[in-house]
């Protein structure tokens, strides 16, 4: 039986322009609407994670990755999605962990990340618009100043890295890895939080 390759509809010309901001909008609400149904649209919530009280973000973020990865391999292996067509971004070393120190300070600072931030924000809360305010702010100052930052940003590049490549092993051998490892995490949050 052969399973003609569908996916990702955009790619194949499948799904228009218009049609695929359509599906960006009502999946941005969906996932929108689950962070806050989920509590996480709450900075002292998140905050509790720092404290090593509360760890929901890591449990509900750790299961949407590993949801989306075993909905990636298995929708490869049945043909059904087309791998090599899913944009895969490039990895810039320094720049990225540069950028994810600031990102951990400010999620740090602020109890929220940009995602939680927007959520807080359209429910009402001010902290959440405070923090939208200062990304935004913070993407106004970095875009000015691109011209200064471009060589920086452009360094140390390694192209599209994935897991696989890097570790020189299957994809699947990756997949059960990380499955392994949420689970022993899982349960290791799970004592943690029965401590607190």
């Amino acid at each position: 039986m052969t399973i003609l390759v569908t996916a990702p509809l955009f790619e194949l010309g499948l799904l228009g322009h218009t049609a695929s901001l359509a599906v960006a909008v009502a999946i941005g609400v969906a996932f929108g609407w689950s962070l806050e149904r989920a509590g996480l649209g709450s900075a002292p919530k998140l905050a509790g994670q720092f404290y090593l009280t509360d760890f929901t973000v890591f449990k509900v973020m750790f299961s949407a990755i590993v949801v989306a990865m075993l909905g990636a391999f298995w929708l490869g292996r049945l043909g059904i999605l087309d791998l090599s067509r899913v944009y895969v971004p490039e990895t810039f070393l320094l720049p990225q962990l540069i950028g994810g120190a600031v990102f951990g300070a400010g999620f740090v600072m602020a109890g929220l990340c940009p995602g939680t931030s927007c959520v807080a924000a359209v429910t009402g809360r001010g902290d959440g618009a405070a923090v939208m305010i200062g990304m935004f702010g913070g993407v106004l100052v970095t875009g000015l100043a691109f011209g200064t930052l471009e060589r920086f940003y452009e360094s140390t590049g390694r192209g599209s890295l994935t897991l696989p490549e890097l570790f020189h092993v299957p994809y699947g051998v990756v997949v059960c890895g990380i499955v392994a490892m949420a689970l022993a995490a899982f349960r290791g949050v799970e004592w943690l939080e029965r401590r607190g």
